[in-house]
């Protein structure tokens, strides 16, 4: 491929919800630039852009592919998203390195829920967007419908700049506003026959070109005053009316299409080429001037091919076999061959200049988020600030060739994977994997059998419950033992009470007359922390306890450190079982946006959830923002939850906040269950 000048870039997301027919378009628009020499099918499994087994196997797409094509002199990097809410993280890395945004919607369905929220999120980035109503070959499809549907959802000035010729199986062209000309299309190679408008579409397309004028005036103070003085705009004012009020989000323009049919896609490719801006056009100041750097937005870890980085170029320019900074890990990395990527089909390029999209393989330290620039002119771009994963399972290998290989497979999928933690439990000893959805750690399952051969089990995560005591008891622990030789003594006393300031664990002694030498408070503290561990309820660690060490005795010949490290333990454990045991439950703050329509069931939701609403704040958009407190054990699974409420419009934060006594119903339900597991194992 060659190298293209910074003007004769595009960089274009393509979102929508899932079924729009995202994938078929950029199908339809390789093949129509001659990048392909079939029609790919999402149904048959071969569409360019839907290459992972996974994809072709749910007929979905979960990972963004880019689809450079070639128009009119331009390279257009479209970028093909997901349109699952699982996957929005790749929404998100892909609209951060787009200067526009294709948005595309079932002239069946209409806005839909993901429509909804990729629309949210372009208006926050402020990227202009081109809607275009797909699927207009579908039965019931209805071009009117959806585009009023867009009015009233979204509030934005949205026009069309095409119209349909007939809808269903009837879709057989469109009339081009700009030109003012119907193109009827015949073949499924794309090929269009130039025609006058049908006269009993006149009326709306003079209406639409109305419409469209006054937006293109609105886009220049000049053309404005000649627009309102009644002059007529030449077409040349129009074209550049538009590319200003395009790039300024004052107007979404309307396209509509049948990319399974191949009609009206060419019409697409020329409107992308001649209004959608470039590099250059959104840039603050001219490119030249702007140091070297570049910025990773996705990464992929293939067992094959080794580990992949996406990036876009800001600043300069990068060549094959040289090196370049990474600004994030201070390290310089070696640049091989640069390519771009159709698919999974790669490119060579000798060069990317600013603007430009590409992909290096086998950079050692660099990831998703990452700033490549020169050593000698550093600097970090804002990175991808990716969603939070809130959906936990915990996972286990099956054997023991599984174990031994787990470790290297699930670091690869999380170093390209930003929205997938996986940690291992201190407490609960388990290993938590935590992704975005269900659907989400699915797919994690099954790229670590297909792709690295490890079959795992996976479960719902123990809660880590805790201990404590309510009560204040004074009780001994004494440990003697006589086997012949040198015997075993430690005896102390002590006071075990709640420590009322905070969580921790205190030691203190006040021990009077030297009843127990000072060398063994250590080793007594060391007893309690290690007894402290395992309580006596469900076997969970023990917080919010004081204990002093008061009174005692030894023997000078038999006492020892090991003596009274026993001692203590045994004091905790019969001391526990007189002071009150309680068992706790975490607490978790959780802040909850959701649109208001849906805040009476999300609130009754939570309260069967054992939850506290703390407060609401408005927020723009029709949102609320929901702050409420609810105990782990019953938000695990929130993320469903909250999606099958809002029909996936809401999203939710939480963190850990606090303790808190479990009713006493929860807590005999989890010591029944303690218990039982320490009878099997005995």
């Amino acid at each position: 491929m060659k190298v293209y000048e910074s003007s004769r870039i595009r960089n274009i997301a393509v979102i929508g919800h899932g079924s729009a027919g995202k994938t078929s378009l950029a199908e339809a628009m390789l093949f129509n630039a001659g990048h392909t020499n079939r029609l790919g099918k999402v149904d048959d499994g071969t569409a360019t852009t839907d290459y992972f087994p996974e994809e072709i196997k749910r007929k979905i797409s979960v990972s963004t592919s880019l689809a450079p094509c070639e128009w009119k002199d331009c390279k257009i990097n479209f970028m093909d998203t997901p349109g699952y809410a699982d996957f929005f993280g790749e929404v998100k890395g892909a609209l951060r390195v787009a200067d526009s945004v294709l948005l595309v919607l079932c002239a069946v369905s209409g806005v839909e829920v993901q429509t909804e929220v990729g629309w949210r999120e372009a208006e926050q980035a402020n990227l202009p967007k081109v809607a275009l109503i797909n699927k207009m070959d579908r039965e019931n499809a209805n071009f009117d419908r959806v585009l009023q549907q867009m009015k009233d959802v979204f509030k934005k000035n949205i026009i069309p700049i095409q119209l349909p010729i007939g809808s269903a199986e009837n879709f057989s062209g469109i009339v081009d506003i700009l030109k003012m000309k119907a193109y009827k299309y015949a073949s499924p190679n794309g090929a269009c026959q130039e025609e006058e408008i049908p006269d009993d579409m006149a009326a709306a397309a003079e209406s639409a070109r109305e419409e469209l004028i006054e937006a293109a005036a609105e886009g220049d103070d000049e053309l404005l005053m000649k627009y309102l003085d009644g002059e007529e705009l030449s077409e040349e004012e129009i074209d550049t009316g538009l590319k200003n009020a395009f790039k300024a989000n004052s107007f979404v323009p309307v396209l509509c299409v049948s990319a399974l049919n191949n009609i009206g896609i060419g019409s697409t490719l020329d409107f992308i080429a001649d209004i959608v801006p470039s590099p250059v056009d959104v840039a603050e100041k001219p490119l030249e001037e702007e140091p070297q750097s570049a910025l990773v937005f996705k990464t992929l870890a293939d067992p094959y091919v080794g580990k992949l980085n996406f990036f876009r170029v800001y600043g300069g320019s990068l060549h094959s076999d040289s090196s370049i900074y990474n600004a994030n890990k201070d390290k310089e990395e070696k640049i091989g061959q640069i390519f771009t990527m159709r698919g999974k089909n790669q490119e060579t390029l000798s060069e990317v200049k600013a603007g430009d999209i590409a992909v290096l393989a086998k950079l050692q330290a660099t990831e998703t988020g990452d700033t490549l620039c020169s050593k000698n002119n550093p600097l970090k771009l804002e990175g991808v600030e990716f969603p939070k994963p809130m959906l936990s399972i915990a996972i286990e290998p099956k054997s023991k060739g599984d174990e031994d290989k787990l470790g290297g497979a699930i670091s690869k999928l999380t170093e390209a994977d930003p929205t997938l933690i996986i940690e291992k439990s201190a407490e609960t000893k388990e290993t938590i994997l935590t992704g975005t959805g269900e659907t989400h750690l699915d797919i994690v399952l099954e790229r670590l059998h297909q792709k690295y051969g490890v079959d795992v089990t996976s479960k719902t995560p123990s809660i880590p419950y805790r201990e404590t005591i309510k009560g204040t008891v004074q009780q001994e622990g004494k440990y003697k033992k006589q086997t012949g030789g040198r015997g075993q003594f430690g005896h102390i006393w002590l006071t075990l009470e709640p420590n009322n300031e905070d969580d921790e664990f205190v030691f203190e002694e006040k021990i009077f007359g030297g009843s127990v030498p000072r060398q063994y408070f250590p080793a007594v503290e060391k007893g309690l922390r290690e007894a402290i561990t395992e309580g006596i309820l469900a076997g969970c660690p023990v917080i919010g306890l004081k204990a002093t060490l008061y009174d005692g005795s030894y023997h000078p010949v038999d006492s020892s450190e090991m003596a009274f490290k026993i001692a203590a333990s045994m004091a905790f454990k019969k001391g526990m079982e007189k002071a009150d045991p309680v068992l706790l439950e975490p607490i978790m703050n959780m802040e909850i946006l959701v649109p208001e329509q849906f805040m009476g069931d999300i609130m009754g939701d939570l309260n069967g959830k054992r939850g506290k609403i703390m407060g609401m704040e408005p927020r723009e958009n029709g949102m609320q923002l929901i702050k409420a407190q609810a105990p782990l054990a019953e938000v695990q699974d929130y993320p469903i939850a909250l999606k099958s409420i809002t029909q996936g419009r809401g999203s939710f934060n939480m963190e850990f906040s606090s303790y808190e006594e479990a009713p006493a119903r929860f807590a005999e339900e989890i010591i029944k269950k303690h218990q039982q597991e320490q009878e099997d194992k005995e």
